[in-house]
């Protein structure tokens, strides 16, 4: 099972973040999920949204994110990277340059969120760049369908909050398994409410095929050596 942990781009700097993206591969990290800093992150945490307006603050120019970004994939051309977008920064960017940038560089399998409606998703689809859909246990018949007609990988819900258990699918294993049986033969990655290496463990059994690692590898930013043991830790229960 893939181990993709969540990079902060340009946070506290893009130089940072590409020494961080070292220390994460160095530490056993497969994947790399990294962002596009929004500036308007609705959809996030108050620890990544406080991050990106940061990051934002630092540096304003998409361009240089764009250049930091073309440096790590030189750096780490090995490792496979997810670019999380939103829809209002693929806007400012502006689509075709987006996605000419993608497709040069190897950000192949994108996230893309806050969309107000299809056409930008569309765009980047027939490009030939992959788009994930994100599904929740419940379930839900529309997320389903979007992820059967999508392209890109299915980012699953791995741990339910109250009342978010599908009756007839209460286990993460039983949602994998709803998912397969719909045909879905493209990667199933697991995340949200991910915080130790247990709950990786019980994904792997499940039967994902990565796990999304966000905010137990963020809080140890400034401490290395403890970051290095948790990402450690976290790729034994890959294993």
């Amino acid at each position: 099972m893939k181990l993709i942990c969540y990079l902060s781009n340009g946070y506290p700097s893009i130089e940072a973040s590409i020494e961080m993206a070292k220390e994460y591969v160095g530490a056993g990290t497969d994947m790399i999920e990294i962002d596009f800093p929004s500036r308007n992150p609705y959809l996030e945490n108050e620890l990544i949204s406080s991050r990106m307006a940061k990051a934002l603050e630092n540096c304003d120019d998409f361009d240089a994110y764009m250049d930091g970004m073309i440096r790590v994939r030189e750096l780490l051309p090995d490792t496979a990277f997810i670019l999380l977008v939103y829809e209002n920064t693929v806007e400012e960017i502006g689509p075709q340059k987006f996605i000419d940038f993608c497709k040069k560089n190897g950000y192949e399998d994108i996230i893309l969120v806050g969309l107000k409606n299809d056409a930008i998703k569309n765009q980047i689809i027939d490009s030939g760049l992959r788009v994930s859909c994100y599904v929740q246990m419940l379930l839900d018949k529309t997320e389903v369908a979007y992820a059967l007609q999508s392209n890109g990988f299915v980012y699953l819900q791995a741990k339910p909050a109250p009342g978010q258990v599908n009756p007839d699918y209460p286990e993460l294993k039983d949602c994998i398994a709803y998912l397969r049986s719909q045909r879905i033969t493209r990667p199933i990655y697991c995340g949200v409410g991910v915080h130790t290496p247990e709950d990786a463990e019980m994904i792997k059994q499940a039967g994902g095929d990565g796990v999304f690692i966000g905010s137990a590898i963020l809080k140890l930013h400034d401490d290395l050596p403890a970051l290095r043991k948790k990402i450690g830790e976290f790729k034994q229960s890959c294993l």
